[in-house]
């Protein structure tokens, strides 16, 4: 270690196979985040998707809203994907990133097949 290096990092910036998150605290965060993407999904289908159907059922003079609403809900899941699966792959937190990717991915195929359905 080099004199006024207090961190215990290579020279460089450069850090060891040892210096990553372990694997214990990435299954805690990748839990922790699977009930806050499950809420979120059932949230998007249950109340916005299945309360505007509900709606629409008694509102058959206007086109229906259902497929417009799991539409939008379909892009703010790919987003959410993006953003919290991508950013935690870049960061380094491999299985967080991973169950982020899957399950707002298959949150969002979930949207898109009720819209596509109609």
């Amino acid at each position: 270690m080099r004199a006024g290096d207090v961190t215990g990092r290579r020279a460089g910036g450069a850090t060891g196979p040892g210096d990553g998150p372990s694997v214990g605290r990435q299954v805690g965060v990748a839990l922790a985040l699977l009930v806050v993407d499950l809420l979120v999904i059932a949230y998007l289908v249950l109340i916005r998707y299945g309360m505007t159907g509900w709606a629409d059922a008694y509102d058959s003079a206007n086109p229906p809203d259902a497929p417009r609403e799991a539409l939008r809900g379909m892009w703010f899941l790919v987003g959410g994907a993006g953003v919290t699966g991508a950013g935690l792959l870049v960061l380094g937190w491999r299985v967080p990133g991973v169950v982020q990717l899957v399950v707002l991915g298959t949150g969002a195929g979930l949207l898109a097949c009720l819209a596509a359905r109609g």
